[in-house]
């Protein structure tokens, strides 16, 4: 057995996206000396973010006020603002004034959040923060007195079946007096920290959307740049589902257009890949891409619980950042500012418990600051707009969200938080529900699943052990499939999971196509038993966003 090397810092940052590296740059402004390494389990800093992404520059104004004279986020602001709700064939726009005056997208900016963060990575690497792209932390290494002291990152050169490789690499020990978990939504070692330290004994479970992007060039003549369009409606109103589509004109002639879907949805036979494609061919859309080229594809898990589904966010050695802990405002659909001011909440309370002279604590102070932070002031705002759809549907539950909105922003709430159900628990037996016959993609505006994938650029080591792991593989024919129809074939936007014939036995065969995976952590989150876990994959692999 090799021994591992092993490397000392004051504070370890897991996850490379806007939080961890905004948490990163903060350490760094306040504490020059402080040794900072950040861990990014893609192949580059930026490589699997995929956001929108309409920005809120908050949180970029207090962190680095000068950032609009070098970050591309900076190119495009929002200029033009659209709320359309479809029909099948029509769309109707929802007056601004309908909307309470924190969801103006006044001030805000459009582009790529891959961009962003590769130009955070830049600043952070330029004070001195230690950033290392390829190395997903596989483990969290605890010590005698309970205490988080770091993580193992992911061994490299392991077979399939678990033995050596000649270019067998056991993963490093890195040992930190603080260790921030900036995994983003459903990060693997995020949940085991819940478990241990039962960090969700006292909020709402949290609840997720998958959301499917693609980047277009358009014709020119119908580029509007800085216009944001966003939907709500047809398509997913005809199987009683929820979510909505955007559209945004970005720089280089480019569009952002994407689909969330909220994985609440009980009919089992829904695809929300499918309704995305569906979604493009709707003639307000469609109008958009005619004549232009698909250029990039992705898909993402989002946190979609707001402040009722926030977890205690400190426990010893360790913290809770970013979409880890779950800060989306999902109807304005942004959380990069929330993810970034927690990060640097988390940083301040670091470096303050370390001038003291401690370590391994747990840092109640960023708890509490974050309770009392604007963070808490916008999402207490809209805790309500999520549990309202989903209780009460998309018309009825936008009327209730909207209503619940403008008495939260008049102070004069009279809704309590509403309660979340976990999205696995609402998924419902197959023989319940109609099949859906999803139309054949035209090739031109809509896609199949796996040319929609090699647009991710996504690539895994071959001969490696599979990364998503089912437990039990009988509960998954007897129950995924027997009972839920095998909605793993529909849920995951990479055509990963396929229920075959075994041809020597007749009998069903689950294959998984674990090298298609973007790691937007959906089977982890809609697997009706929990019989998924997504666990991370050697180094560098996934996908390679450019410009996502």
């Amino acid at each position: 057995m090799s021994e591992r090397e092993s490397m000392p810092c004051d504070v370890l940052i897991v996850g490379g996206g806007p939080a961890g590296l905004a948490a990163a740059i903060r350490l760094k402004q306040l504490n020059s000396e402080l040794e900072v390494v950040v861990l990014e389990k893609g192949s580059e800093i930026g490589a699997h973010i995929l956001s929108g992404a309409v920005v809120d520059p908050k949180a970029l104004d207090e962190l680095l006020p000068d950032w609009r004279e070098s970050c591309p986020m900076a190119e495009v602001p929002v200029t033009d603002n659209w709320h359309w709700v479809l029909s099948k064939s029509g769309k109707t726009s929802l007056p601004h004034l309908m909307m309470p005056p924190f969801m103006s997208n006044d001030g805000c900016y459009t582009g790529s959040l891959g961009n962003m963060c590769r130009w955070l990575g830049e600043q952070a690497e330029g004070l001195g923060v230690m950033v290392f792209p390829g190395f997903p932390a596989a483990e969290v290494i605890v010590g005698e007195d309970g205490a988080v002291a770091g993580v193992i990152t992911q061994d490299m050169g392991v077979a399939a079946d678990g033995s050596h490789k000649g270019d067998y690499q056991p993963g490093m020990e890195i040992h930190a007096k603080y260790t921030l978990f900036a995994e983003g939504a459903r990060g693997h070692l995020t949940k085991r920290m819940k478990a241990r330290f039962d960090l969700e004994a006292d909020c709402q479970p949290q609840v997720y959307g998958l959301g499917i992007k693609e980047i277009w060039d358009i014709a020119p003549d119908k580029h509007v740049p800085g216009r944001v369009i966003h939907t709500q409606g047809w398509p997913l109103s005809e199987s009683e589902s929820w979510g909505g589509g955007f559209l945004y004109h970005q720089a280089n002639g480019q569009v952002a257009l994407g689909f969330v879907t909220a994985l609440d949805y009980r009919n089992p036979w829904v695809s929300p890949f499918q309704e995305f494609q569906r979604w493009k061919q709707h003639p307000a859309i469609r109008e958009y891409l005619e004549g232009g080229k698909r250029v990039a594809y992705g898909a993402r898990a989002i946190n979609e619980g707001g402040w009722q589904s926030v977890p205690r966010l400190a426990f010893p050695g360790g913290a809770l950042i970013g979409c880890a802990a779950g800060f989306v405002n999902v109807p304005r659909i942004k959380g990069s500012h929330t993810a970034m001011k927690s990060g640097m909440l988390a940083a301040e309370a670091a470096a303050a418990a370390i001038g003291r002279g401690e370590e391994k604590t747990a840092l109640m102070d960023y708890d509490a600051a974050v309770r009392s932070s604007w963070i808490a002031d916008e999402l207490k705002l809209v805790q309500n707009a999520q549990p309202a759809v989903a209780k009460f549907g998309g018309d009825f539950g936008t009327i209730v969200a909207g209503l619940d909105m403008w008495l939260r922003y008049l102070k004069m709430p009279i809704i309590p938080a509403m309660k979340h159900e976990p999205d696995y628990e609402l998924t419902g037996r197959a023989d319940l529900f109609p099949k859906i016959v999803y139309p054949k993609p035209d090739g031109v505006i809509s896609f199949d699943r796996l040319t929609s994938v090699a647009y991710s650029y996504t690539n895994h080591a071959e001969n490696q052990p599979v990364h998503l792991v089912v437990k039990d593989m009988d509960l998954q024919k007897r129950s995924e499939l027997g009972v839920y129809g095998g909605p793993s074939q529909f849920y995951c936007p990479a055509g990963v999971y396929e229920w075959l014939v075994d041809e020597t036995t007749g009998e069903p065969k689950y294959q998984i196509n674990s090298q298609n995976c973007v790691h937007c952590k959906t089977c982890d989150i809609k697997d009706p038993n929990q019989n998924i876990t997504w666990v991370a994959p050697e180094g560098g692999g996934g996908p390679n966003y450019p410009n996502m």
